[in-house]
């Protein structure tokens, strides 16, 4: 089996992720209003228009469209379509306000092991997708990459092969009985 790359570009973090906008300050309203998001300084060597937020540990950088009439605005709200996720204290409380503000969303639930995600789908001013989601209680299980089509599709996790740590080994184990079987 071939060994798997662990991390080849020496990453650290995410560290943000931009949007060209229709309208950057329907764009910055939105992210800051709706999400909290709050901006920061931006360096003044950059010459276009645009605006940088951060907050969760991730920036969001916003970008003004040279033409904005040009712009495909989705409308349809697909959970299977890109976006970005963020998680939440709780869904309840999360789905009032959306619903108190007016924005349109989707409502899915997915089923891991007897473990339930909650998920919110809505749109941005520009339609790009936005989750809210519980999917933090969901535990992360890696797996050998060359064999996660033939897991997936037998509901099974190689996880002796990757699991060097043996406290972690356990731990997983532990709780792929508990849940899974």
């Amino acid at each position: 089996m071939k060994e798997i790359a662990r991390n080849p570009l020496n990453l650290t973090s995410l560290n943000h992720v931009s949007f060209l906008c229709r309208s950057l300050q329907e764009s910055l309203d939105f992210y800051t209003r709706i999400l909290g998001f709050i901006p920061i300084k931006r360096p003044a060597d950059l010459k276009f228009d645009g605006a940088w937020l951060y907050s969760y540990g991730i920036g969001i950088h916003l970008i003004q469209s040279e033409d904005p009439d040009k712009m495909l605005k989705k409308t349809e709200i697909n959970p299977k379509d890109n976006h970005i996720s963020f998680q939440c204290e709780s869904m309840g409380a999360v789905e009032k306000k959306l619903k108190e503000m007016g924005i349109e969303y989707k409502k899915q639930r997915v089923e891991e092991c007897g473990i339930y995600i909650d998920q919110l789908f809505f749109h941005d001013p520009d339609g790009f997708m936005i989750e809210i989601c519980n999917c933090d209680i969901l535990p992360v299980i890696p797996i050998a990459a060359e064999m996660a089509p033939l897991f997936n599709r037998l509901r099974v996790h190689p996880v002796e092969p990757v699991m060097k740590n043996t406290k972690v080994r356990s731990t997983v184990k532990s709780f792929l009985l508990r849940w899974c079987f």
